[in-house]
C-alpha cells in the first residue's frame, strides 16, 4: 500500500513544531500517516505542488504561502473566502484550501474564558491581522481598533470589518490609547515596540492575546500590566493544527475528532 503522506511548507521552516504536534495526534489516531517538513519559498510552490503524486493527503502552509496557497484551491472554506489566506491544503478529487488559523485563536481564546468579547485591539496589520480580526468577530466583538506603524496598510482590515458587521478603525501606534477587552498583537516574533508605546498598550490593552511565543515572554508581554492575563500563542499553534487534522481525517474542521481530548492532551506534551 502507497504511504500517505502529509507536510508543512514554508521558508524557513526547520523552526516548525507541525511535525512533533501531528505525529502526537496520529499516534493516538492510530494513523500511519507521515507528516514531514519542507522548506518552499515563493516562487517554488507552484511546482512543488504539481509534483505530488496520489500518496499525499494534505499540505500545512506557514509563511509565505498563505496566500499563495489561497490562490492555488480550487475550492475554499468561509475563513479562507475571509482572510484570503490558506494555511491548510487538502488534496483530493480537487484542492480544498482552509484557513485553521482563525478557529485557532477563537478556541484558543475559549480555553482562557476570553469569548463574549466587546472592543478589541489588534496590534499589526499584517497577513495574520486578518485572522485575527475574523477571530474577534467570532468571540463576539462589535469594536475592533487597529494600530499598526502605517494605518494605511488597514484598509483592507476596514473593508473585512464591514463585512463582518464589526466596526474597524485604525491609528498609529503612538496615538491616544482607549480601554479595551483584549488585545491580540500579530506582530512577528521578537518584535519590540518603543518602550512608551508598549507601555500605553499594556495599561489600557485588557487581556493580551499575542501569536508571538518563542521566545515567551514576547516584548509586548513582559511590559504588560500586573495582574493582566497574557496568552502566549502557543494556544493558536495547537488548535489551529487540531482543526487542521479535521481537515485531513474528515474534510471538515468542524468535526471533532475521535478522542479529541486525548489527542489535545498528546499534542500539548509535546509543545
Amino acid at each position: 500500500m502507497m504511504p500517505r503522506q502529509l507536510a508543512v511548507w514554508g521558508d524557513p521552516i526547520a523552526h516548525s513544531k507541525s511535525p512533533r504536534l501531528h505525529a502526537a495526534a496520529y499516534g493516538v489516531l492510530g494513523l500511519d500517516w507521515d507528516y514531514s517538513r519542507r522548506q518552499v519559498d515563493e516562487a517554488g510552490f507552484v511546482d512543488a505542488l504539481a509534483g505530488l503524486d496520489r500518496s499525499w493527503i494534505g499540505l500545512s502552509l506557514t509563511m509565505p504561502l498563505k496566500e499563495r496557497a489561497h490562490r492555488a484551491a480550487e475550492v475554499r472554506d468561509r475563513y479562507a473566502d475571509l482572510t484570503g489566506a490558506v494555511n491548510t491544503l487538502l488534496l483530493s478529487d480537487r484542492i480544498h484550501g482552509f484557513n485553521t488559523d482563525v478557529g485557532g485563536i477563537v478556541d484558543a481564546l475559549a480555553e482562557h474564558g476570553l469569548d463574549g468579547l466587546g472592543r478589541v485591539r489588534i496590534v499589526g496589520a499584517g497577513a495574520t491581522a486578518s485572522s485575527a480580526l475574523v477571530a474577534a468577530a467570532e468571540s463576539g466583538a462589535d469594536t475592533v481598533e487597529v494600530r499598526a506603524r502605517r494605518p494605511d496598510r488597514a484598509k483592507g482590515l476596514v473593508e473585512l470589518g464591514e463585512r463582518l458587521g464589526v466596526r474597524v478603525t485604525a491609528a498609529p501606534f503612538d496615538g491616544t490609547v482607549d480601554s479595551v477587552d483584549l488585545t491580540i498583537a500579530t506582530l512577528p516574533s521578537g518584535t519590540a515596540l518603543e518602550e512608551s508605546v508598549a507601555a500605553g498598550l499594556g495599561d489600557a490593552g485588557g487581556a493580551l492575546f499575542d501569536v508571538a511565543y518563542a521566545p515567551w515572554p514576547s516584548a509586548l508581554a513582559s511590559r504588560w500590566s500586573d495582574g493582566r492575563p497574557t496568552i502566549s500563542g502557543q494556544g493558536m499553534l495547537l488548535h489551529q493544527a487540531v482543526r487542521q487534522i479535521r481537515v485531513f481525517l474528515h474534510g471538515d474542521q468542524t468535526v471533532a475528532l475521535p478522542s479529541e481530548a486525548d489527542v489535545i492532551r498528546a499534542m500539548r506534551a509535546v509543545l
